[in-house]
């Protein structure tokens, strides 16, 4: 799928947004991955509120969402108060029904080249504790575990535990 193009999400795409997440949320379930997300947890007022303090980008192909992420500034309820260093990458979703393998490193890829842009130099991600596939799946991506996180917030639902990753995208022009 070498034909995806990736914009900011703007208030006519939550619908597509909520659906997508919802559809990744019953395409973990189907992969026997519990506890993580579920259909129906979150909705557009979710994405609407991380539009107002961050990003939330899109995927696109054939004129459809077929991916997206959410990019925040700072996420002090997982990693505390920080300097303004990195940028932090939650909820990358894909459809996967329609998109081949490989495409949510592509996502991954475009989040880290906005964050090195933005001059920040780490990309910061946490991963559910429990989740070994998706904890793999970052690592292989150069991400490097730097801690964890008991009992963080979640929206729409009760506090879990994280793996904390963070990469270098940016070496600050050294």
């Amino acid at each position: 799928m070498n034909d995806l193009r990736f914009r900011l999400a703007a208030d006519t795409d939550l619908d597509a947004v909520v659906r997508l997440r919802d559809d990744a949320a019953r395409w973990m379930l189907a992969q026997g991955v519990t506890g993580q997300w579920q259909p129906g947890e979150l909705g557009g007022d979710h994405f609407r509120k991380i539009m107002d303090s961050g990003e939330v980008w899109l995927a696109e192909a054939a004129e459809r969402v077929v991916g997206a992420w959410e990019l925040w500034w700072e996420d002090a309820d997982a990693w505390g108060p920080q300097p303004p260093t990195a940028g932090y990458v939650h909820r990358l979703m894909v459809d996967h029904s329609s998109v081949p393998s490989g495409t949510g490193r592509q996502l991954l890829r475009v989040a880290e080249r906005r964050v090195a842009e933005a001059g920040r130099e780490l990309v910061r991600l946490d991963c559910l504790a429990g989740n070994a596939r998706l904890n793999a799946y970052y690592l292989s991506a150069g991400y490097q575990v730097v801690g964890s996180k008991e009992g963080k917030p979640q929206p729409g639902g009760t506090p879990k535990s994280f793996t904390l990753l963070e990469k270098l995208v940016w070496d600050g022009g050294e």
